[in-house]
């Protein structure tokens, strides 16, 4: 279980480090993709994106 965390968290890391690149592939903008905007401030919650990216990465790894 926690293995699976850490996946997320470096997915969710990893998206939004590289979310300019990401969304034009496409990612980024898909349905579970949220932006919530509070004042001034624009927070980005890239759910879909960061699971797709951990289950990549997950079978990539089993397949390693």
């Amino acid at each position: 279980m926690l293995r699976w965390l850490l996946v997320f968290v470096l997915a969710f890391a990893l998206f939004s480090g590289l979310r300019g690149w990401l969304e034009r592939i496409g990612l980024g903008r898909l349905p579970g993709d949220f932006t919530l905007r509070i004042g001034s401030r624009q927070w980005y919650v890239p759910l879909t994106s960061s699971v797709l990216l951990s289950a990549i990465a997950g079978a990539v790894a089993w397949f390693l």
